[in-house]
């Protein structure tokens, strides 16, 4: 089966592993900080501070910039649910943004739904393609709100040349599996606050500063967050290859642009010219009459060798957010679920490959809308 997204290790990255599996040191050692140094000089931010998932990362970044109980954030249902669960785990409120059809948070919203309790806004980069950055940037300004980016999609996107990790306030990445870069499991915010990002070093070991010899003083509250150097040495022999990895990604995607584009049935998301997508995942929007036969195309779809996937259910559907904060319903991001499949779209897919998936897909849609509305 073709995965949806998936994690390139070749031999240098074996190596790199290796290479710190006989040093003296797998954790607190000198890989992290040069990783960190690497991660801010690729994407042009001040302080890269790495954590061992992008969920601690979220709940770093929350913390130190002083999100606290009763606040409001504005945020999008259509993430995996860490965007939203660290600021309620600090006992904040989920404002949600309804979306675009691309997936990302419709910045034309935003002002409507700030009040005097808002501190923030968080927005996602759908799938790696950027947010109106500049549009949002603005509106932040203008009502004096933080702007953080759960860029965990879209390390290496950049927008008029300018890399995602540079164009907020702060911004968190994932080195999950499955992202553009892998450490197994680990995170990263990236911020140009001095403050900050010394805030963050704290919170992600203990709270803890060295003195003299044994002597060590915890000065404020924090979590063992650490990354090992184990994760920290693969992280670095990957993002030397980060662009190859984006080219290739991208590479397919144009050949599924190209194959799609004159398709009735189904919509894709399009990447503006000055914009570059890591292309995380490649979504197929369905048109409304295939929704409720969405459920046998994605069975059908994985049956004949196609890893494909739905992203994502909105937060606000999932019980505990139903029990805490009630029932509610956004149009666009409802009708995006109902018809959002993500079909496979990585670095080690082949051409081959590439047109195995088109031909498939195509053939198991146009199977099913010869079936009838479902209306």
């Amino acid at each position: 089966m073709i995965p949806y997204s998936t994690q390139l290790i070749e031999q240098d990255d074996i190596d790199a592993v290796v290479e710190v599996l006989k040093s003296p040191f797998l954790t607190q050692g000198a890989k992290v900080e040069e990783f960190e140094k690497a991660l801010g000089s690729y994407t042009g931010s001040k302080h890269a501070v790495v954590f061992n998932s992008a969920t601690s990362a979220l709940l770093g970044a929350y913390t130190v910039c002083e999100i606290k109980k009763d606040d409001e954030i504005i945020t999008t249902p259509i993430s995996f649910v860490a965007t939203a669960n660290m600021f309620v785990s600090l006992g904040a409120k989920p404002i949600w943004c309804d979306i675009k059809l691309d997936g990302n948070m419709d910045e034309r919203l935003l002002e409507k739904l700030i009040t005097p309790q808002t501190k923030a806004i968080v927005g996602v980069d759908f799938a790696g393609k950027p947010l109106e950055f500049s549009k949002i940037r603005e509106i932040a300004k203008k009502h004096n709100l933080l702007f953080i980016d759960d860029a965990s999609h879209a390390l290496g996107s950049s927008v008029e040349g300018e890399k995602v990790g540079s164009l907020c306030d702060m911004t968190i990445l994932s080195f999950h599996a499955i992202k553009p870069i892998t450490t197994g499991e680990g995170g990263a915010v990236l911020t140009d606050s001095d403050k900050w990002a010394a805030k963050l070093r704290l919170f992600r070991s203990h709270g803890m500063v060295k003195k003299e010899l044994w002597n060590s003083d915890m000065v404020s509250l924090g979590h063992n967050f650490r990354l090992t150097e184990i994760a920290a040495a693969l992280g670095i022999s990957q993002l030397k290859k980060l662009d190859s990895f984006i080219k290739r990604r991208n590479e397919v995607a144009a050949y599924y642009d190209e194959r799609f584009k004159d398709e009735k049935l189904f919509i894709t998301q399009k990447i503006p010219s000055n914009m570059i997508s890591s292309r995380h995942l490649y979504p197929i929007i369905l048109n409304p009459e295939l929704q409720c036969a969405k459920e046998d195309i994605f069975k059908e779809l994985q049956a004949r060798g196609l890893g494909v996937q739905v992203h994502y259910k909105p937060i606000y559907q999932n019980s505990f957010y139903k029990e805490h904060f009630g029932d509610i319903s956004l149009q666009v991001a409802d009708d995006f679920y109902k018809s959002e499949i993500s079909i496979p779209c990585h670095q080690k897919m082949t051409q081959e490959d590439a047109a195995f998936v088109a031909d498939t897909f195509l053939d198991v849609l146009h199977t099913y809308s010869k079936r009838g509305s479902c209306f």
